[in-house]
């Protein structure tokens, strides 16, 4: 008889327990919380690499490659050249069970995944040049995930990103606005830190000559510099020095220093007439 009773105390305790937990908000809190942080460790175990990668915090600009685009050898040809450990960056991308942790390192276990990142933007700037690559991004600049242009005039005119050259590890992304036509540092100070080559010099431009609905109209107004309500004089300094600038910009080193033979030159012809003025 002692025995049953113990074991009625014992459950009557776990159910006094139960239910002052129920009703305890500061519990049921801790419990939801626990239960969500394992679902979502659960999940980040569950999802794909690719998966993963584009849903991390400041990889908005990328969108999530097919399988089927990267098992194909011939769209990856020559990054083996760019990327080191190629073949095990390769395995991470495509969940590949390769046993990474038991043949390499931690430090090269590092290095794989840094590289694995490279190779999937090498990769992404190829796939965003085929038509279904286009598409995904296309869903991407119609809710404007890219940013939109800081200039007054574009009227928050959405931008598409764009690299400054086609090799890794040279420029960071930039972003391209259809109506300026000129590119920007990108908003998002994670997004400003990607490597420019994962996205390509191309994708842009390709992108809205093969989707033209996509042009922007040009806007009918640009803006005009004023001094107390009255417009700078074209021929003045102001517009001068910029024009100088533009030019020099333009023809470069070889240019300055074409004008400045020309200028010694009338300086020495100038003194030689001179010289025979005086005789």
């Amino acid at each position: 008889m002692s025995g049953l009773e113990d074991d009625g105390g014992k459950d009557h305790l776990t159910s006094h327990a139960d239910n002052h937990s129920a009703g305890d908000p500061r519990a049921q809190r801790d419990i939801s919380a626990a239960e969500e942080s394992s679902e979502s460790s659960q999940t980040d175990e569950d999802s794909a690499w690719i998966s993963w990668f584009t849903a991390l915090r400041g990889n908005e600009f990328f969108c999530e490659v097919d399988d089927e685009y990267i098992q194909d050898d011939f769209n990856l040809t020559g990054l083996c050249n760019l990327v080191p450990y190629y073949d095990y960056a390769l395995d991470m991308i495509l969940d590949v069970e390769m046993g990474i942790d038991e043949s390499l390192s931690e430090e090269h276990q590092e290095i794989v995944e840094s590289a694995a990142e490279m190779l999937y933007g090498l990769i992404h700037a190829r796939y965003i040049l085929t038509s279904r690559g286009m598409v995904s991004m296309a869903d991407k600049y119609q809710k404007a995930s890219f940013g939109r242009c800081p200039r007054v005039y574009c009227q928050g005119q959405a931008v598409l990103p764009v690299g400054r050259s086609d090799m890794p590890r040279n420029y960071t992304v930039n972003v391209f606005c259809p109506v300026c036509q000129d590119i920007f540092h990108p908003k998002s100070s994670r997004a400003a830190s990607i490597d420019g080559a994962y996205f390509g010099t191309t994708f842009p431009h390709l992108f809205l000559l093969n989707r033209p609905n996509h042009l922007p109209v040009q806007p009918s107004h640009a803006y005009v510099p004023k001094i107390y309500g009255f417009r700078i004089h074209k021929e003045s300094i102001y517009y001068q020095r910029s024009r100088q600038g533009g030019s020099a910009r333009e023809g470069g080193y070889f240019l300055q220093r074409g004008d400045s033979d020309k200028r010694r030159q009338k300086k020495k012809s100038d003194r030689q007439d001179r010289q025979v003025v005086l005789r």
